[in-house]
């Protein structure tokens, strides 16, 4: 995952301008329209959380594409030549820098205007004053690193430690909202209002959001939880939980008899009664750890992309379905 590939040619990609492109994945209401030259403020979205939040602060001001296709791992997304083209087109691209390194760099070296990054709109670190924390049993809320069994959680998303998962993290999420509201005003100053509305508005549904995991997961029997992607870390320091990633795995890998012992260890100590997978990979992993260690299994979606698949339609319906699945897993009920 996250292997850096060669994009097209500059000659060849701005050949291609001159083309008729169709939609990538259309975030908008109007599936067929354009990415760029259209009667609306044209965004181009890295992928499904960034495009929520376009979609969401533009409101009927704003056409919304995404690079990446419903149902694809966005980690694993190759820019075609058509959509090196199309962010020619665009009047703005909205990303996440560090999740997706061939974004990263076609955005990069496009003349697009208006080039969003949303790491830069709130802290990628674990923040230790959301919640994290380290319990009794040595656990650190903190991933990406070698743990004193030398395992290595595999998912090598982040640079010098940082975590890009922000969006799973209500609070964060409502930082990269406002910030994006703010460029979209300065970028489409004739829709400024009806931006810094909207912004408002999401804003204040993702606080209430945040209430109700805090009160939701208040009172809990245990804090670990297991997953087979190392992507809850932010909200595990939000609310004061522990992630505990099957480490050192790709999602078609087999988890070592090691690994397993652990884990199986780690469930006996901390009461975890789930191992939790996401709809876009393989459950194959998360079910041969629960079946040896005696566990049950569930998904706890990443919301990395909607499918059909999705418990939910959009990002507030999957994010109440996770808050279920860890009030469960956690004995919060």
């Amino acid at each position: 995952m996250n292997v850096r590939r060669r994009l097209i040619p500059a000659a060849a990609a701005t050949a291609l301008t001159a083309l008729a492109l169709g939609t990538l994945s259309a975030c908008s209401s109007d599936s067929s329209a354009a990415a760029g030259n259209t009667d609306k403020f044209d965004v181009v979205a890295s992928f499904y959380p960034m495009a929520f939040l376009a979609e969401q602060i533009g409101g009927d001001h704003v056409n919304v594409t995404s690079l990446t296709q419903p149902g694809q791992e966005p980690h694993d997304l190759e820019i075609s030549a058509q959509q090196t083209a199309q962010l020619e087109e665009t009047d703005a691209a909205l990303y996440l820098k560090g999740l997706q390194p061939t974004v990263d760099e076609a955005i990069g070296q496009s003349g697009v205007r208006t080039k969003i990054d949303a790491a830069t709109l709130t802290s990628l670190d674990h923040d230790a004053g959301a919640g994290g924390h380290e319990d009794e049993h040595g656990h650190d809320d903190e991933h990406g690193h070698d743990d004193e069994h030398g395992h290595d959680d595999g998912h090598n998303h982040s640079h010098d430690g940082q975590d890009p998962h922000v969006w799973l993290d209500p609070v964060k999420y409502a930082e990269v909202a406002e910030g994006v509201g703010k460029a979209f005003e300065k970028a489409d100053p004739d829709h400024a209002t009806d931006y810094k509305k909207n912004t408002e508005a999401l804003v204040g549904r993702l606080n209430d959001l945040d209430a109700e995991f805090k009160t939701g997961l208040e009172h809990r029997k245990t804090d670990v939880f297991i997953t087979t992607h190392a992507a809850f870390g932010h909200l595990a320091a939000r609310y004061g939980l522990t992630e505990e990633a099957i480490n050192g795995l790709t999602p078609e890998s087999e988890p070592s008899a090691a690994r397993v012992k652990q884990l199986t260890e780690t469930a006996k100590a901390d009461g975890v009664t789930t191992v939790f997978y996401e709809t876009l990979v393989s459950d194959r992993t998360a079910k041969t750890v629960a079946r040896e260690a005696g566990l049950r299994t569930d998904v706890l979606d990443p919301l990395e992309g909607i499918t059909d698949k999705s418990r939910g339609d959009d990002y507030f319906q999957v994010m109440e379905s996770n808050l279920r699945a860890l009030q469960t897993a956690l004995g919060a009920e």
